[in-house]
């Protein structure tokens, strides 16, 4: 599958809480970092995802927002 997002990266599922309507998925990025995914619950149960899933991550965003105290 070709896609056109640049911004791809490797990793393995690590942990999945299930809500009603949700789904938070965590992610463990191939250099070890970690990034945090919510999902609807049912494109969870589509694409299969369980703890040890591979997966590509895709970050696609028109705006990055940062804030301190």
């Amino acid at each position: 599958m070709k896609l056109s997002t640049r911004n791809q990266l490797d990793g393995t599922v690590t942990a999945i809480t299930l809500g009603e309507a949700m789904a938070v998925v965590r992610v463990r990025l191939n250099g070890g970092d970690e990034m945090t995914s919510s999902i609807t619950r049912a494109a969870a149960d589509d694409l299969g995802l369980a703890e040890g899933s591979a997966v590509k991550v895709l970050v696609k965003s028109t705006e990055v927002t940062l804030g301190v105290e």
